[in-house]
């Protein structure tokens, strides 16, 4: 399974932007997929998790409330809406794919190349 995350960029605080993971493979749609981010120096951080069926979604408690996952298995893409973003927020998003939806990122076995997401204050 291939990853390709898009759709970062650069937004005011207070914007929204909406970043997109697509998966090509044979199995691309049966993965539970979740969004990490890092930035320079730090671990890598969990931000939100969705089952491959889309029922279940997780959320880090720092973007609860302003973030929403969502997933169209028919194009094998999942999507991470972020809205009233913060500074804080400003880091390489990744996403990744794994049999179980976790928090944890040494569970998911597949992972894309990331999108920077900047946030101006």
């Amino acid at each position: 399974v291939q990853l390709q995350a898009s759709g970062g960029g650069l937004v005011q605080a207070g914007g929204s932007l909406r970043v997109s993971c697509a998966a090509s493979g044979r199995t691309g749609s049966m993965y539970a997929t979740g969004w990490f981010r890092q930035t320079p120096g730090k671990e890598r951080e969990f931000v939100a998790a969705i089952s491959w069926r889309g029922g279940s979604t997780y959320y880090a408690d720092s973007v609860k409330g302003r973030f929403a996952i969502s997933r169209d298995n028919a194009k094998n893409t999942v999507f991470l809406q972020m809205n009233s973003l913060k500074p804080e927020d400003t880091a390489v998003y990744f996403c990744a794919g794994g049999w179980y939806t976790s928090t944890v990122s040494r569970e998911y076995a597949y992972w894309g190349q990331g999108t920077q997401v900047t946030v101006s204050s």
